[in-house]
């Protein structure tokens, strides 16, 4: 029928004519109110040229002069219509959004937690609950404040913070206060934290990341979310995260992506504020901030007191009490070193001669790997080879783990202020991912062959 229709039309041009001036005929008279407009704004007025020269450049036939009923805009005006449009979009979008953190009420929190008692929802030292607040899926983290915040300096906090959106950060939801404590909720995301991705108990041997393309995704998952903190995420506020360890990373499924845990905790703990002095009395440190009492005289008492919040192996040799970006940026060079190899941050290791326990750091190893005696590529190759970690099945480029192993240890420097900042590791990492990628393709099976095991 098609065919037939198009020889008719090639064989009548008159008789299609009549019909598409009835239509157009029909058109207009349908569309009155819109016709009539279009007529007054193209009509000519000596006293309104420019105007109308204008409004008429605006607009043009899809399919023709007098055939079409739609219309388009030119690509000047059409660009220049879109701008505008495109910023008052986002304007209205912008102030759409709930920007307004959830304040819970501390009714809620119990009423969730079933007044605390519900079941942990991990071992860490840290109580954390799952629970439904207010129709969300979230984990509920009880904190100590460190030092006393103000009301308004709180939700000021609280509402930068709400306002970050990552895809490889989780999402603070809401914030509840009960005497010395913040309770905070964030939204639950399934998967495991990446020690334990890492470092099967009950199968030391297995690992679900098999392949160097799963470590490269959570190295640059992890290096994209945590510039988004240091740089892009406070405005004007210099955040620092201060818990970057495995344990707060976790890991999803299929795609193994890494999402960074308790973003914001330490600003919101008072954890980052506070200038802190340092008093050295008899080869002891303690900090000295300016809500303390006075510094009393220190004894060698053994006392857990003078021991600073943080988790051994991941701690900066600068670090008193004070987290930095400095310090978050030697944290992340552990995490890196700890995903190439497999191994611990800080591994105890029984000395049999001895009769010691001899202590190893993967920062160590890792020099020693890659700089250690010097040596040629060979030798350096080799020994890149033994300190990867072997489930890996020695696939992996060198040159990529290489520079990826050089980047972490530039992290872990002790001068804080040669360690680079995390916008320039996130890009070096970044181009390493794209180099991953390219290798990748160059071992990958082969599909587009046949096989038959028939008898030849």
């Amino acid at each position: 029928m098609c065919g037939n229709k198009m020889a008719v039309q090639a064989d009548e041009p008159n008789t299609t004519k009549k019909h598409s001036n009835s239509r157009s005929a029909r058109a207009t008279t349908s569309s009155a109110p819109y016709s009539s407009s279009r007529s007054q704004s193209q009509r000519p007025d000596p006293t309104h040229s420019s105007t109308t020269t204008t409004t008429a450049s605006t607009y043009t036939y899809d399919g023709g002069t007098g055939t079409g009923s739609s219309y388009r805009l030119n690509s000047s005006t059409a660009t220049a219509e879109a701008s505008v449009s495109t910023r008052t979009s986002l304007s209205s979008f912008r102030n759409s959004l709930p920007e307004n953190t959830h304040i819970y009420d501390f009714s809620e929190i119990r009423s969730a937690t079933n007044n605390f008692l519900s079941k942990r929802f991990s071992s860490s030292s840290t109580p954390s609950w799952r629970c439904v607040l207010r129709g969300k899926d979230v984990v509920v983290f009880q904190r100590k404040f460190r030092r006393p915040i103000q009301d308004s300096e709180l939700r000021e906090k609280l509402s930068v913070i709400y306002r970050s959106h990552h895809m490889s950060i989780i999402k603070l939801t809401g914030a509840s206060i009960s005497g010395d404590y913040i309770y905070l909720a964030y939204d639950y995301t399934s998967g495991g934290n990446l020690t334990d991705c890492l470092r099967n108990k009950r199968n030391p041997e297995f690992t679900v990341l098999s392949s160097w393309m799963s470590r490269m995704q959570i190295a640059t998952d992890l290096a994209s979310g945590l510039d988004y903190i240091h740089n892009k995420a406070g405005l004007k506020i210099n955040l620092v995260h201060k818990y970057v360890k495995s344990s707060s990373v976790i890991v999803t499924e299929p795609s193994f992506n890494a999402k960074i845990c308790h973003f914001g905790t330490a600003e919101l703990c008072g954890e980052t504020v506070v200038e802190a002095k340092v008093v050295k009395q008899s080869e002891i440190e303690e900090i000295d901030s300016p809500e303390r009492s006075p510094a009393k005289k220190l004894t060698r008492s053994g006392s857990r007191t003078m021991q600073f919040e943080g988790v051994n192996g991941y701690m900066s040799p600068e670090f008193r009490g004070l987290a930095t970006q400095k310090s978050d940026v030697y944290a992340f060079g552990v995490v890196i070193l700890e995903l190439l190899s497999g191994e611990e941050p800080v591994k105890y290791r029984y000395d049999k001669v001895n009769g010691e326990h001899v202590k190893t750091l993967v920062v160590e190893t890792a020099r020693s790997a890659v700089g250690g005696d010097g040596g040629d590529e060979a030798e350096i190759e080799g020994r890149l080879r033994r300190w990867v970690d072997r489930r890996l099945k020695d696939s992996f480029p060198v040159v990529v783990a290489e520079k990826l192993t050089r980047i972490a240890l530039d992290c872990v420097v002790d001068d804080p202020n040669l360690r680079p900042s995390m916008s320039r590791v996130a890009g070096k990492i970044s181009k390493l991912y794209l180099d991953s990628l390219k290798w990748a393709d160059t071992i990958r099976i082969p599909t587009d062959f046949t096989a038959s095991f028939a008898p030849r």
